[in-house]
């Protein structure tokens, strides 16, 4: 029987501690083997030149060169797929955004701080991660030209749109859901949509507490409309977007005509997700007083197919995939679009036209 070859990993930490630790956690992977180790940015710009890695790990926090520099200089030289390793503070989680804007794959939060002895609380996630993006094509990290022939095989998964009572008139809600590739993603999306825009827009990024924050803060920066970090009891209103904070599932409430955001760190996680795409589609199915435009975009997984088809048996629902074409990971739309509820698969660079047009 003929083996499977190995992906190959390039770890880059300064601290040789963090880099064994790193390393003992690939010995039993069946599809990495590490190929090399590096000290800092400059050394893992050379080894990246002579190994070929398949995928690295990538410390933000190095001395002479540090992580987003190294990541600069390796997507414009040798891209490869990254997966960066990050504090949980401030301006770790920062540097984290801005590494997933220069073509990191993903990221892993340490539990601890830059040295942590406790790594291997992450073990399965760090290891998950760089085994799904060794798998990348790291030509979706690029803007990419529309072309069709990608869409035109999610289209054969489609069946035709149900006739539906869809008024511009009524009042309507976009939900979005994301996770691997998301923060870029959303960067995409978010900033086209017009200021005066009459919905509200609910937003589930897989992410761990804390970076959820700098991520909403960020897209606010770009976008015409108001962006943030959703917080429980926030009134939700046309022309604003709520980030669900990472560790909370994010769900709604009716009081009178008004709805609000409602967190809840209680339920589990979904398939080790808090928050879930799954929960906020289910939450928003109890009420049909406004349509919904529910939006999957790429990511790991089959988080929010299962709120689909419960928003679809209730009210007026219009489902937006992400394309094979532009995601990162064709898991979630994929899934999605497996359902047979999915009206309209765009290209990234689509979508926020793909959400206008339904709405008043």
């Amino acid at each position: 029987m003929e083996l499977l070859q190995k992906k190959k990993l390039l770890i880059v930490d300064d601290s040789a501690f963090m880099r064994k630790l790193i390393s003992d956690f690939f010995i039993d992977s069946k599809v990495i083997e590490v190929a090399g180790i590096a000290r800092n940015g400059k050394d893992a710009i050379q080894k990246i030149k002579v190994l070929q890695p398949d995928v690295v790990t990538l410390d933000v926090e190095m001395p002479e060169m540090n992580g987003l520099d190294a990541l600069k200089q390796i997507m414009s030289e040798t891209p490869v797929a990254v997966v960066m390793l990050s504090s949980t503070t401030l301006k770790g989680t920062e540097s984290t955004l801005l590494a997933m804007e220069y073509g990191a794959i993903d990221f892993v939060a340490k539990p601890s701080g830059t040295i942590s002895l406790d790594l291997h609380k992450i073990q399965d996630e760090l290891v998950k991660k760089v085994e799904n993006a060794a798998n990348v094509t790291m030509s979706k990290m690029k803007k990419t030209a529309v072309t069709l022939s990608t869409i035109a095989e999610d289209r054969k998964a489609l069946v035709p749109i149900k006739v539906q009572k869809w008024s511009k008139n009524n009042k309507k809600m976009v939900i979005i859901g994301t996770s691997t590739g998301g923060p870029r993603a959303l960067q995409e999306v978010v900033p086209k949509l017009p200021k005066n825009m009459k919905a509200p827009v609910l937003i589930v990024q897989h992410m761990p507490a804390g970076f959820t924050k700098s991520l909403a803060e960020r897209l606010n920066q770009l976008s015409k409309i108001e962006v943030k970090e959703a917080e429980h009891g926030d009134i939700i209103r046309n022309g604003h977007a709520y980030i669900a904070p990472g560790g909370f599932h994010m769900r709604m409430q009716k009081t009178g005509s008004t709805y609000t955001i409602v967190l809840d760190d209680k339920e589990p996680p979904r398939a080790g997700h808090r928050p879930a795409i799954d929960v906020l589609l289910e939450d928003a199915s109890r009420y049909n007083d406004f349509d919904k435009i529910a939006v999957i975009m790429t990511g790991m997984g089959s988080d929010g197919s299962r709120g689909l088809q419960k928003l679809k048996k209730n009210g007026n629902v219009m489902a937006i995939a992400e394309s094979a074409n532009t995601c990162v990971v064709y898991g979630m739309p994929k899934a999605a679009v497996e359902t047979k509820l999915v009206d309209e698969v765009a290209d990234l660079e689509n979508i926020a036209n793909a959400i206008i047009q339904f709405l008043p």
